[in-house]
């Protein structure tokens, strides 16, 4: 896909006229999602594969890690848009089938079980890229290129993937926290390119966590960019988020950040 085309599809994502690549796709498109069991240290979980079955060229998998709410109607839409025709994506689940967290409270308490348990978070975010890979026979997956991307909550625990040392292409982190409890892994991490796309006024990643991940990152001899939004606060990226100074959508940065995601894939992917 070249760097116009993806950044015109990222571009339109969260346009009110429709769905990005939807919009300029066949009248056959047909967004499959597709159910994903798996299991890690005794515990069963199901994310969605999300792809357009119309599209017959095998694509890079992408494993999409959502905000706190995890598996969730809004995701998979999500998911959806992202996936376009050119990419096969697997919302993961991190917190296990049976927990689908439905107000802020529990989302908050699910995503701070794990956030305070940083090897069971990687465990599962690993998991999870396990299971993607293993569609391989029964979705138009392409071998030999993969890349993770998440929102929020998701950021952060694309980024302990990455700390994991598990090869990667390309991981993107939306509005994700940056903090970890063990920044020298990072130097240990088998990534082609790692970009992160911050809101420069996120009050709940906070200078000091900012000066901690780039203390970290040029540890490492990584490809890797941080691009800080002026004035975006946090989940920049979500039509329903809408806590000003806070938590807010900002269509213009949205717009951008999906557009730096779509030349970043064309260059790793």
């Amino acid at each position: 896909m070249s760097v116009r085309r993806s950044a015109v599809l990222f571009a339109a994502l969260l346009a009110p006229a429709g769905l990005g690549a939807g919009a300029s796709a066949p009248a056959q498109a047909a967004i499959v999602e597709k159910p994903v069991a798996y299991a890690e240290d005794g515990t069963a979980f199901e994310g969605v594969l999300v792809y357009d079955d119309a599209v017959a060229t095998p694509r890079p998998p992408v494993l999409m890690v959502p905000n706190w709410f995890g598996v969730s109607a809004a995701a998979i839409a999500q998911a959806g848009e992202i996936a376009g025709r050119d990419y096969v994506v697997l919302v993961a689940d991190v917190y296990g089938k049976t927990l689908r967290p439905t107000t802020a409270e529990q989302a908050g308490a699910a995503a701070g079980a794990l956030r305070a348990d940083r090897p069971r978070l990687r465990a599962r975010a690993n998991a999870a890229l396990d299971a993607l890979l293993a569609q391989a026979d029964s979705a138009p997956i392409a071998t030999g290129k993969v890349a993770a991307i998440g929102f929020c909550f998701g950021g952060g625990t694309v980024l302990e993937l990455a700390r994991s040392g598990r090869p990667l292409d390309a991981v993107v982190s939306f509005h994700g926290n940056l903090d970890t409890p063990k920044p020298e892994d990072m130097t240990k991490a088998q990534v082609k390119g790692v970009l992160v796309l911050h809101g420069a006024a996120d009050p709940f990643v906070p200078p000091a966590q900012v000066d901690g991940f780039l203390a970290e990152m040029k540890a490492t001899k990584l490809d890797w960019q941080m691009v800080s939004f002026g004035n975006a606060v946090h989940s920049f990226t979500d039509p329903e988020a809408n806590d000003p100074g806070k938590s807010q959508y900002d269509e213009t940065t949205a717009k951008r950040a999906f557009a730096m995601m779509g030349a970043f894939f064309d260059e790793k992917l």
